[in-house]
């Protein structure tokens, strides 16, 4: 089975945030970048695939030069080799332009299965990965808690509302969306780091995949500090009655319950 797994470099979560002087996105410079998380899982459940049912698992990333860290850290994990699709500005491209990028660098590899994490930590907008889907022409299904492979399809198992899940096999090749804690994540091994270096890692320049692009169809305008405020308030009448419109303020006003 070949497995494609998208592994996005997004800042480390406990990074200090600062908006840049344009106003549109975060100040970059003094930020540690690490694999996004529902990545990991995703890269989690390649592995624990490919050590199943055998085959090659191939790491797929996208990003300036520094995104080489965060594959040779899949490479190191497990990943058999990676493919970066070097683009320096990817942060202006909306989900659209870079899942046309990952389609044209996927295309030649023909995977079994295309699995990527449910959404980025640092934009969240959870379409790449659908969107990929459709363009490649694949079944797709999300918010994946559990993959069991069978011949020439996938079981999944999709979490819904309310404690709620979906059982559903789909034919292969097909793409997954994973959602964070399927699994236990594993560390990278001595062996594996040092394994990791010579590993193939295939660069695809942004000439490679560009006819790929098209005009983007949404744009970050504005990223701003929301303005915190305190309002008192003070509910009179007797115990009930105050009961009854505190509950009502957080129902309707506070949107808490």
């Amino acid at each position: 089975m070949k497995i494609v797994v998208s592994i996005k470099q997004a800042p480390a979560r406990d990074s200090p945030l600062r908006i840049d002087s344009a106003g549109a996105w975060i100040q970059e410079d003094d930020l540690s970048f690490e694999i996004n998380e529902p990545d990991a899982y995703a890269l989690e459940a390649g592995l624990q695939l490919k050590e199943k049912n055998g085959g090659e698992v191939i790491a797929l990333g996208a990003g300036p030069e520094r995104a080489s860290q965060t594959i040779r850290e899949a490479l190191a994990k497990g990943a058999d080799r990676a493919i970066h699709i070097q683009e320096e500005n990817l942060k202006a491209l909306d989900p659209l332009g870079v899942a046309r990028l990952m389609a044209k660098a996927i295309e030649p590899e023909k995977p079994d299965l295309i699995l990527t994490g449910l959404q980025s930590d640092d934009l969240g907008y959870g379409q790449t990965g659908v969107i990929l889907a459709e363009l490649l022409g694949l079944p797709h299904a999300t918010i994946i808690m559990q993959v069991e492979a069978k011949n020439g399809s996938v079981l999944v198992k999709r979490e819904l509302e309310d404690g709620w899940f979906q059982h559903v096999e789909m034919p292969l090749p097909a793409l997954l969306t994973i959602q964070s804690g399927i699994n236990k994540l594993r560390y990278a091994t001595l062996l594996g780091i040092k394994q990791a270096k010579n590993k193939p890692l295939r660069k695809v320049a942004l000439d490679e995949v560009k006819a790929a692009l098209g005009e983007n169809m949404q744009k970050i305008e504005k990223l701003y500090i929301p303005q915190k405020t305190k309002k008192t308030e003070m509910l009179d009448g007797s115990p009930g009655e105050i009961a009854k419109k505190l509950v009502d303020k957080l129902r309707n006003d506070v949107r808490v319950l």
